[in-house]
C-alpha cells in the first residue's frame, strides 16, 4: 500500500516537540504585553518579523505602532506607505477586518477582530536626539546645543546613538500610552551586545573622566575657576588641541559647558528605559536563520537576556526549508542519478579497449591503423567525405535524439537538485539541534524559505500565518 502524501510530508518536515514550539498568538493576545521586542544579528528577516506581527495583532483587534531602523525602507514598501519618519503614520487596508477568514482556525475566523489598528515609523537617530535636548534645556541653551558642530557630528555618528535613540524613542511612544503594543525592530547592529549596551556607553561617555573634566571650570566659576582652567587645565588642552586642532576642542569644551544640565536627564532616561526593558510587559524575541553564524549569535543573545534580566519569550527561526520527499535520502538520489548516466553513456559500452581518440573514421584513424603502413592502397574501410547535403551526410553524421535518454538526463539532474535539497535540510536540522541542546528551555517558531521578497500586506499576512502555525510549510 502506497504511503498517503500527507504523512510523506510531514515526515519530511523537521518538526519541534510540542513542548518547545512558541505560541506567537498567544503571546499578541495577551493584553499585558505592551512591547515586543525583536532582535538578533543582521540579515535574518528582523524587519519582516516585526511588520507581520505587528500587522496581524493589528487584526486581531489592537492597537499597534511598529517602530523600525530599516534603511532599505522595505517596510514601508510592504505596507502600502510612499515614506516612513520619526512620526508613527497610520497602514491602511488594517481596520475594520473582523470576521474575514484567513486561516483554518477553531472559530472560523482566523482570530481577526474588528477595531485594530496599525500604525508604522522609521527612527529619525538625529531628530530623537533633538527632541531629547529640547527637553531638557531652555530654548535658549536647547539653541546653543544643537547649532554646535560638536554636537552635530555625535548625533548622527556616535557609537552606540543609534541604538539610544531607538530607546529613547521606545521610552517616549510608551509614555504617551497611545498604542497597546509597541513592536520594535532593533538596530542591524554587527553585535548582539550593541542593543543592551548602548543606554549605558553613551550615559558612561556623558558621565566620563574627560566630560567631568571639561565641565569642571564652568562649575567652579570666578577666579577659582579661571585658576584651575589656566594652571589645571593647560597642559591638557595644549595636547589636546595639538592632537585633535584647537577649533575641535573648543566646539567640545562649548558643547559639554551647554550640556552639563542635561546630563543628568540622559542618564535617568538611560536608566528608565533599561528598566522599562525588564518589565513584565516587555517580551524579547530573537530573530535567525538556520545558519551556525545566525544561532551562534542567537545563542550568545540568549545568555545575555537571561543575564540582564530581560524577559525572553522565544526565537523565531526564518528561512527554514522543506521537502515534500524527505523519504528519498541523498545518497539515495545520487546513487540513482549515477544508475541513469551509466545507463544512458554510450561510451560506457566501448570500455573494452582503451583508447586515446576516437577511432570512428578520418585522420586519427589512419594513423592508428596497422593495415595502413607500407601500403599503397587505400584502407576499404576508408570514404570520401560527402558533400554538404548528400544523404550520406544527414544520415551518418547527425545522430537521431533519443527522447529517453532526455528524460533519464532530466530525472538524473532533478535527484541531483533533490539531494542537494536533502543535504541542505540535514546541515540546517543539526544546527538546530546543537542550539536546542544548548538551549532547550527556549520556544522556537519556525517560518519557511520563501521564493522572494515580502512586498504587500498580504506577504506580511502570509508570514504572520505561518508565524501562528508553529510548524515548516514547504517552500
Amino acid at each position: 500500500m502506497s504511503p498517503d502524501p500527507a504523512e510523506a510530508q510531514d515526515a519530511a518536515r523537521p518538526h519541534l516537540s510540542p513542548a518547545r514550539v512558541l505560541d506567537i498568538d498567544s503571546l499578541l493576545d495577551d493584553r499585558q504585553t505592551r512591547i515586543v521586542v525583536c532582535c538578533g544579528s543582521g540579515g535574518v528577516g528582523k524587519t519582516t518579523t516585526a511588520a507581520a506581527l505587528g500587522l496581524r495583532a493589528a487584526e486581531r483587534g489592537r492597537k499597534v505602532v511598529v517602530l523600525t531602523i530599516d534603511p532599505a525602507r522595505r517596510l514601508a514598501q510592504s505596507m502600502g506607505i510612499d515614506s516612513l519618519d520619526n512620526v508613527p503614520r497610520r497602514v491602511k487596508g488594517t481596520e475594520d477586518r473582523g470576521g474575514a477568514s484567513r486561516t483554518d482556525s477553531a472559530d472560523g475566523d482566523g482570530g481577526r477582530q474588528a477595531g485594530g489598528e496599525l500604525h508604522a515609523m522609521m527612527l529619525d537617530m538625529k531628530r530623537t536626539f533633538d527632541e531629547v535636548v529640547e527637553a531638557h534645556a531652555d530654548p535658549e541653551r536647547a539653541a546653543a546645543i544643537l547649532a554646535n558642530p560638536f554636537y552635530q557630528s555625535l548625533s548622527a555618528g556616535f557609537a552606540g546613538t543609534q541604538e539610544y535613540m531607538a530607546m529613547e524613542k521606545l521610552g517616549q511612544l510608551r509614555a504617551r500610552d497611545e498604542w497597546d503594543l509597541i513592536v520594535v525592530d532593533t538596530p542591524p547592529s554587527r553585535s548582539a551586545l550593541d542593543f543592551l549596551d548602548a543606554p549605558k556607553r553613551l550615559g558612561s561617555f556623558l558621565d566620563g573622566r574627560l566630560i567631568r573634566l571639561l565641565t569642571a571650570p564652568a562649575k567652579l566659576g570666578g577666579r577659582a575657576g579661571m585658576a584651575f582652567l589656566n594652571v589645571g587645565m593647560s597642559m591638557m588642552t595644549g595636547t589636546l588641541g595639538k592632537l585633535l586642532g584647537g577649533q575641535l576642542l573648543k566646539d567640545v569644551q562649548t558643547f559639554v559647558a551647554a550640556m552639563d544640565t542635561t546630563f543628568g536627564g540622559f542618564r535617568t532616561r538611560a536608566d528608565a528605559t533599561y528598566k522599562l526593558l525588564q518589565a513584565p510587559g516587555t517580551a524579547f524575541l530573537v530573530v535567525a536563520a538556520p545558519e551556525r553564524d545566525a544561532l551562534r549569535e542567537a545563542a550568545y543573545f540568549v545568555e545575555r537576556l537571561a543575564a540582564e534580566d530581560m524577559p525572553l519569550v522565544g526565537l523565531v527561526l526564518n528561512r527554514v526549508h522543506g521537502s515534500g520527499a524527505g523519504r528519498l535520502s541523498a545518497e539515495r538520489a545520487l546513487a540513482a542519478a549515477e544508475t541513469l548516466d551509466l545507463a544512458g553513456d554510450p561510451a560506457s559500452e566501448n570500455l573494452e579497449e582503451p583508447r586515446i581518440v576516437d577511432q570512428g573514421g578520418g585522420k586519427a584513424g589512419l594513423r592508428n591503423s596497422p593495415d595502413t603502413y607500407d601500403s599503397s592502397e587505400p584502407p576499404a574501410s576508408v570514404t570520401p567525405a560527402p558533400d554538404d547535403g548528400s544523404p550520406a551526410a544527414t544520415d551518418d553524421d547527425s545522430p537521431a535524439t533519443d527522447p529517453e535518454r532526455t528524460v533519464d538526463q532530466l530525472t538524473a539532474g532533478l535527484l541531483r537538485l533533490h539531494a542537494d535539497r536533502m543535504q541542505l535540510l540535514s546541515r540546517e536540522q543539526r544546527t538546530r539541534d546543537r542550539f536546542a541542546a544548548r538551549h532547550p528551555e527556549v520556544a522556537v517558531v519556525e517560518v519557511p524559505a520563501l521564493p522572494g521578497d515580502v512586498h504587500d500586506l498580504a506577504g506580511l499576512r502570509d508570514i504572520g500565518d505561518r508565524l501562528a502555525a508553529g510548524r515548516t510549510e514547504l517552500p
